[in-house]
């Protein structure tokens, strides 16, 4: 009979209090595999259990494999961190900066004072942010009938900065724009190039932007938490002949899959036998690349897509090139130096090279930073450091 670590239960009771439908959760240390498990079901009030196959909209997960594309490419010397991108991407060249608004309710626009690089996209210091945490953004995305990011409409990449370039950190469509580098350097679309590159080198057979009629079957459902804390199934998917592959946030993943990306990174970018990145370049990914500036809180504009947002409020956090780096110890165990991320649906990793452990858990519930989901995630990462796995 297997023990019942602290892990297990954990998941298990945030599933039988209803503050999830069901979830997957895994962990690595530097020796492999740790902890998997998967408890509950894939849509709350039916019967289908939640299973370690279980299909996941993983959203801005899909980030740090963008930025590990882009990065191979800047290993081969057909991109450069610091180049003007608008030299490449037209798109890039001539963008704006929104001020605000006049009396008129008209956007104040002005040229950028200086070119876009791939470094201010990889740290999210282009000027470019997302109307869900910015409401001006969201006026002049209505004004002019420009849809959300989610919807993969070559529009959405067209709306302007809201400061300059290196100005400042700010969380947008910055990776999008890394997306369509890495097809246009590459001559591949984004789900050719992360199949050849990353996927299929280590073996991450059930991650992709498509969705396959095995993973369908297997697909979680999309929850949103209703006023009384309850949770109600809603229709969700990602276009399936989108205009662009949203480097941003498009992929669908399953636990093992996302781990194995994971230990990738831990292991100095080898793993399974294939030298995914350099370990000089997984370093620098894990270095401050934003100087004094700093990460801040997410202040919600679009209640329904997400909550006020910010990981260890009143710790200093900075931004490597793909991920957040926590700067001090947490309680949780975690390492200060350490790399982590979120996906908008509540899915969350990290990353602590230091002592060598790295994990992951998987719901897929809106709004984004549910605050029963983050403590769920609190939960399992520190049973996960006590080895109460």
């Amino acid at each position: 009979m297997k023990v019942r670590t602290a892990a297990d239960k954990a998941l298990e009771r945030a599933v039988d209090a209803g503050d999830v439908p069901g979830v997957v959760a895994l962990a690595a240390d530097e020796t492999g595999i740790i902890y998997e498990g998967a408890f509950g079901t894939r849509e709350v009030a039916k019967s289908q259990p939640m299973t370690l196959d279980t299909v996941f909209w993983i959203a801005s997960m899909t980030k740090a494999v963008t930025s590990v594309a882009a990065m191979q490419l800047v290993e081969r010397g057909e991109l450069e961190l610091d180049e003007p991108l608008g030299e490449r991407m037209p798109g890039l060249a001539s963008h704006q900066v929104l001020e605000g608004f006049d009396a008129a309710g008209t956007p104040r626009l002005r040229p950028a004072k200086r070119p876009i690089t791939l470094r201010h996209l990889l740290t999210h210091t282009a000027g470019f942010t997302y109307d869900i945490w910015n409401a001006d953004m969201g006026r002049f995305m209505a004004q002019r009938g420009i849809p959300g990011i989610i919807e993969c409409k070559d529009v959405t990449l067209s709306t302007p900065l809201v400061f300059d370039p290196g100005d400042r950190w700010d969380y947008g469509i910055n990776i999008d724009w890394v997306g369509k580098t890495v097809e246009k350097v590459s001559g591949q679309s984004l789900e050719e190039y992360f199949r050849e590159h990353i996927f299929a080198p280590l073996g991450m057979a059930d991650s992709g932007f498509v969705l396959s009629p095995s993973q369908r079957e297997r697909l979680a459902s999309m929850h949103a938490r209703n006023p009384d804390g309850s949770l109600t199934a809603i229709p969700f998917e990602i276009p399936q002949q989108p205009e662009f592959f949203m480097g941003g946030g498009g992929l669908y993943s399953v636990g093992r899959d996302y781990l194995t990306f994971l230990q990738m990174l831990l292991h100095e970018g080898r793993f399974k036998g294939v030298q995914v990145l350099r370990p000089e370049t997984v370093a620098e990914m894990g270095k401050n690349q934003i100087g004094d500036l700093t990460v801040s809180g997410l202040k919600t504009a679009i209640p329904a897509s997400s909550n006020d947002a910010e990981f260890f409020p009143g710790m200093h956090k900075t931004w490597g090139l793909g991920y957040m780096i926590t700067t001090d110890n947490a309680p949780t165990g975690r390492s200060s130096g350490s790399l982590a991320w979120a996906g908008l649906a509540n899915t969350y990793f990290w990353l602590d090279q230091t002592k060598r452990l790295t994990g992951l858990i998987l719901t897929q519930i809106l709004p984004f930073a549910d605050a029963k989901a983050l403590r769920l995630f609190e939960q399992f990462e520190t049973a996960i450091y006590e080895r109460g796995a």
